[in-house]
């Protein structure tokens, strides 16, 4: 099968970007299970073997498919017609209850039920690109993972269920001073910034960590910090929204929107790493996403859609942040 996925960006992200890593992912998959597969995209971050096509924004979509590509698969905003057959997958979440693509597909059931749709993926990463874990190294603080200038992903929380705890993190995604989203600043001890890391310093900051303190206070649409801190042998401490409950399960997790539970939790923390690890390995690789796609692909290639119906937010949001007490 000629296959070409489509992302108006690089691929993949050296740093912050997991939509990006997880698309180049996905290609990788695809062709070592035997498929054509180009990358429309603004540009490759490293070497490849998967053929790259330079996206032109000033051209049409539909001009810059190669002539024999069998479906495209949709990682950006869908704003022109195609003739040729395409899945597009939501990464996000949306802010209307606009209609969307009735070939959407979502990357969690959660992520998916909240737009009226069943059509779903989940994502995977290559844990072969990732550093070799060590399941005997010390862990000797916590950590959170993730663009900390999101109020959403509610790092103050993170970091005060920590003081509470009498435990230390480090903060992987934020800086101490933060001008960017309103004036902030951290000046506990406590707490460690590492900004925006990647590659093998990430991987030893998280092989090194007790787990994972993510209070989210949105529906997380799937949550790749989660799979990468498990990988690692990082259990999950987290709030219960979104995806987060399909992804952390009782052996590998705990979620509440309680702060004084998570701070329990964490006191209490007897999460056997190999057993998170394991978990995250066998369950969330992109090999697994790959097959998983292709069934989405065979659907659309015998002309049916995957949604019934066009799906759609069901419920706004009414408050701008999700309980947290």
């Amino acid at each position: 099968m000629n296959i070409v996925l489509f992302q108006n960006a690089y691929i993949p992200a050296i740093k912050y970007g997991g939509t990006e890593r997880v698309i180049y992912y996905l290609a990788e998959a695809l062709y070592n299970i035997g498929h054509n597969v180009t990358l429309l995209v603004k540009g490759a971050t490293r070497a490849t073997h998967i053929n790259i096509v330079l996206y032109d924004e000033n051209k049409t979509l539909q001009s810059q498919i190669p002539k024999n590509t069998d479906i495209v698969h949709l990682h950006s905003a869908l704003n022109e017609e195609l003739t040729i057959p395409y899945v597009i997958t939501i990464h996000g979440n949306s802010k209307t209850q606009d209609k969307l693509d009735k070939n959407s597909i979502f990357v969690s059931k959660n992520h998916a039920h909240r737009y009226n749709s069943s059509s779903f993926v989940l994502n995977g990463l290559n844990w072969d690109d990732y550093s070799k874990v060590d399941l005997k190294q010390k862990r000797d603080y916590y950590h959170f993972l993730g663009k900390a200038s999101w109020r959403v992903k509610n790092v103050k929380s993170a970091i005060d269920i920590i003081k509470e705890a009498d435990e230390k993190i480090k903060i992987l995604g934020g800086v101490r001073f933060n001008f960017k989203m309103g004036i902030r600043w951290t000046f506990t001890q406590k707490a460690s910034f590492y900004g925006m890391v990647g590659g093998d310093k990430k991987d030893k900051l998280l092989n090194g960590s007790k787990g994972l303190v993510f209070p989210v206070l949105w529906h997380e649409p799937f949550g790749l910090a989660i799979i990468e801190s498990l990988y690692f042998g990082a259990p999950i401490f987290a709030t219960p929204y979104g995806s987060i409950p399909e992804l952390v399960h009782k052996d590998v997790g705990f979620l509440s929107s309680s702060k004084d539970e998570l701070v329990e939790a964490i006191k209490s923390n007897s999460f056997n790493p190999k057993v998170c690890h394991e978990y995250a390995n066998d369950m969330f690789n992109a090999n697994i996403m790959a097959k998983e796609y292709l069934k989405r692909y065979e659907i659309v290639l015998n002309g049916d859609s995957l949604n019934s119906e066009a799906p759609y937010l069901n419920e706004l949001q009414k408050n701008k942040y999700l309980e947290f007490r």
